[in-house]
């Protein structure tokens, strides 16, 4: 069954190594932007400051905000030179070393934790990048949604790791008594050690199969190129419109994978520790959701899988707002799980089989591009709400679920047929 969803010339060794990075870079995620880190900026480094939550989603705007202006332009460059496995190991290497640097924040350090975020977060949406435009090459056309998802279920599992070795670490140290500012920064180490030895595989197995171009391989020529396809978008006018429809529904997403930890600690009254074993759970159903919906993502349609992720998130949102008690703030933690590994593996799927085939690279840098614009909106708009509302996160996260309802009505304007047609004449052409 494994091998029938491979294209032609693709081993289970290698597919696999590739599902591996997912599992590599989802600690950083799940424990520095979600679980940990978040937290800890905004009590510790920013001392529950008025504009502590707002702080924290500027920095990880700011780094979002490099990476739409670097992403495409990596994208293309990848492509014209054959170097995405290249470009993912520099990546790979700059998130490690500035996650490992974080150890290094402590109480007040405002200044310091900001810049590394902002880096260790740059290259850490870089590299989800170039390791997503290796998935056309991976996988068989009808099988987009399955690969994909075995990627982002092994992903979760991942986070899993990293944050069970991080809450292992956690509870001992508060049963000696060691206070956050204390043994966070080791929750850093084991997160970029996991990251760096998971990740080995990959750059093991996984072939580079794109070659250089005719195209000019230095950066001009990378401009061209991405020009071009930008000059061009009308051929490619359901990848277009997807990509739109990514912005909005992403802000929601983006704004819960970044500031859930917060939410759970200020408008529950979650500890820490209460925090990173809540989302020890989500993680396993988020690894259910994305395996589970990637099983039939192919048969039942890209379009109408997202469609029905997007409703559960906008119940998500109400269910969340409406949360008084622990228990169904659980339940609702639960459902976030189910939504957010289905959306995130069909959404990647979906730019995969809208892509002409030799410009993955190029057309994932853009899919970056409109992540990476909605992990500025998304989480800014919850930072600014809650900051102008007196540290109302109820609100803000009601508000912020807006764009759940946008994106469900652009997503149903879809023809993804048309949109595939128009990706297989345009490589034709090349």
């Amino acid at each position: 069954m494994v091998t029938a969803s491979l294209a032609p010339g693709v081993k289970r060794r290698e597919v696999w190594s590739w599902a591996l990075y997912d599992f590599a870079n989802s600690g950083y995620t799940t424990v520095v932007i979600t679980a940990v880190f978040s937290a800890y900026f905004v009590s510790e480094v920013a001392g529950k400051a008025p504009w502590a939550t707002f702080a924290w989603t500027a920095a990880l705007s700011l780094s979002y905000a490099i990476i739409m202006f670097t992403g495409p332009l990596l994208g293309a460059y990848a492509d014209s030179r054959g170097a995405k496995r290249r470009l993912l190991l520099a990546t790979t290497i700059g998130c490690v070393v500035f996650t490992a640097a974080l150890a290094l924040v402590g109480p007040g350090d405002l200044a310091l934790a900001v810049a590394l975020i902002v880096l260790s977060n740059f290259f850490f949406g870089s590299g989800e990048n170039l390791i997503a435009a290796f998935l056309p090459e991976l996988a068989h056309e009808d099988a987009l949604g399955k690969v994909s998802g075995w990627g982002w279920a092994l992903g979760y599992v991942g986070g899993l790791v990293s944050l069970g070795a991080s809450l292992a670490y956690v509870t001992h140290a508060q049963a000696r008594g060691v206070p956050a500012r204390d043994f966070v920064p080791v929750t850093m180490l084991i997160t970029a050690g996991i990251f760096a030895l998971a990740s080995l595989p990959t750059f093991l197995f996984l072939r580079e199969r794109a070659r250089p171009s005719s195209r000019s391989g230095n950066t001009a020529g990378a401009w061209a190129r991405l020009k071009d396809t930008l000059a061009h978008a009308r051929r490619y006018k359901d990848l277009e419109r997807f990509l739109i429809c990514v912005v909005f529904y992403q802000a929601g997403i983006q704004a819960v994978v970044a500031l859930a930890a917060i939410y759970a600690e200020q408008a529950m009254g979650f500890t820490t520790r209460e925090t990173i074993s809540l989302i020890l759970v989500v993680n396993v159903t988020a690894a259910i959701g994305a395996w589970a919906f990637g099983q039939f993502q192919d048969r039942l349609g890209h379009v109408r899988t997202i469609q029905l992720t997007l409703i559960g998130w906008i119940l998500v949102v109400v269910l969340a707002w409406a949360a008084e008690g622990k228990t169904l703030f659980w339940i609702t933690a639960n459902l976030v799980g189910v939504c957010l590994g289905s959306s995130q593996s069909a959404g990647r799927a979906m730019v995969g089989y809208l892509s002409p085939p030799e410009r993955t690279g190029e057309f994932f840098g853009l899919w970056g591009l409109a992540v990476k614009l909605s992990s500025i909106v998304g989480p800014i708009t919850y930072g600014l709400v809650s900051w102008i509302s007196g540290g109302d996160h109820r609100l803000a996260i009601l508000i912020t679920g807006v764009y759940f309802v946008i994106g469900l009505a652009l997503v149903a304007t879809l023809d993804v047929q048309r949109g595939r047609r128009a990706a297989l004449a345009a490589a034709q052409l090349a």
